[in-house]
């Protein structure tokens, strides 16, 4: 569940939404809550952090078994969340700040917080959160043509708001310099050079806008263990990329809602 935002002010909901199926919940997304503060919210901090509510939501998901995920959240909610949580925390799709600045990326003092918890980052694969794009003028004149041409998005119909993301898709496609498969991996090794192997997976964000050249659809995702192939990655640690370690994650925050 990406946004702990339906939860409102009421508890409850959280054991609806893990009876329905859910086992995380991304406390915020680009804008702040009652629960934390978003790491993009323009106007800024309005909880300095973990909300009281926020702190009652994270020990309300440790007692159920769901994973806590703070992609998205600000820096002090990060830390704020390491404090009170008694399990694993995941950050579901996530990158390096030291290869990619941008709020919504962990620095390395972050990482290490993370390993120290036991948690996990999943790569996010958007080339906005992997690589700092360089000056692109052609590009930033198409899409404020766009933006002008289209105006209000949220006052469009459904047929023209079609149009307008296949249009935007175009221009990316004939202006833009994309991040590749290689810059997704470089962000999996800083992450390994600096916590180790256990700690990272992959994360996508294909329905926020994410994709890579090389890794557009999920039929493409091969390409990632291509690369980690040539990289000189073990079948084993593969493994514990594509999905190990996030299920040792689950395990150990199941494990510690059945035994507190």
């Amino acid at each position: 569940m990406e946004n702990g935002y339906p939860i409102g002010k009421d508890l409850s909901r959280i054991k609806q939404y893990y009876d329905l199926g859910a086992r995380y919940i991304t406390l915020a997304h680009t804008k702040n809550n009652d629960i934390c503060d978003s790491s993009t919210d323009p106007s800024g901090a309005e909880n300095n952090g973990l909300s009281q509510f926020g702190v009652k939501v994270v020990k309300e998901m440790n007692g159920l078994g769901m994973m806590v995920d703070i992609s998205h959240i600000s820096d002090k909610s990060f830390y704020d969340v390491l404090k009170v949580t008694n399990a694993p925390v995941l950050a579901s799709h996530s990158s390096c700040r030291a290869l990619c600045g941008g709020p919504r990326n962990l620095t390395d003092d972050m990482l290490l917080a993370l390993k120290e918890n036991g948690g996990v980052i999943q790569i996010c694969i958007f080339g906005n959160y992997l690589k700092t794009p360089e000056p692109n003028p052609e590009l930033d004149l198409k899409l404020k043509e766009l933006r002008d041409r289209y105006s209000d998005y949220n006052a469009l119909s459904d047929s023209v708001k079609k149009l307008m993301r296949k249009e935007y898709r175009a221009i990316q496609k004939t202006y833009e310099k994309p991040a590749t498969v290689k810059d997704v991996v470089d962000h999996i090794d800083h992450v390994v050079q600096v916590l180790g192997v256990d700690y990272v997976g992959i994360g996508t964000d294909f329905d926020g806008g994410g994709g890579v050249e090389g890794c557009r659809t999920a039929s493409e995702m091969k390409n990632i263990t291509i690369e980690l192939l040539r990289r000189g990655y073990s079948k084993a640690d593969i493994a514990k990329i594509w999905g190990g370690n996030v299920m040792r994650v689950l395990q150990k925050v199941e494990d510690i809602a059945k035994n507190p």
